[in-house]
């Protein structure tokens, strides 16, 4: 019986190179369509699961702070987020997305038709697969915890 070839590293590289290309060309023109630019919409994305300070979002998003400041101020002119400040320390200010914020990241979700297309094409169980993988490969123990839905992680 014949071994079915291994797939290496570097082939899972270009493979999730092609899918995260395809994916944020996607992204980038559902933002557009609701006015927003990519950097926009990511930072809608990652208030979606959880607000979080400037500095944080910075970090996450890879970019200095004050490219943040800019991103912010013209999302919260839209009602799309705002400052609240920290319970535990006044200093620190926390970004919460709006529910017109929810709504807006949904709307740009739902005009994703070429990932939905390529999900589509995923058995319930494949989904479930894919979902399960994804989240061992990118998600820390942490980001797990605080998933919308997740169970509480001990």
């Amino acid at each position: 019986m014949e071994e079915a070839p291994r797939v290496d590293s570097a082939q899972l590289m270009e493979l999730l190179s092609v899918a995260l290309g395809v994916y944020y060309g996607d992204f980038t023109a559902a933002a557009a369509s609701e006015n927003l630019t990519a950097s926009q919409g990511k930072t809608l994305t990652v208030l979606r699961r959880r607000p979080v300070s400037m500095r944080a979002l910075a970090e996450i998003m890879a970019c200095d702070a004050s490219n943040i400041t800019g991103i912010i101020n013209r999302l919260e002119k839209r009602d799309l987020v705002r400052r609240e400040a920290s319970a535990s320390d006044r200093r620190v200010t926390h970004l919460v997305i709006t529910p017109e914020g929810e709504r807006v990241t949904d709307t740009i979700r739902a005009k994703m038709h070429a990932t939905h297309a390529g999900l589509n094409k995923l058995s319930d169980r494949e989904r479930e697969s894919l979902f399960s993988l994804l989240e061992r490969v990118f998600l820390t123990r942490t980001d797990r915890a605080v998933r919308p839905g997740a169970a509480s992680e001990s």
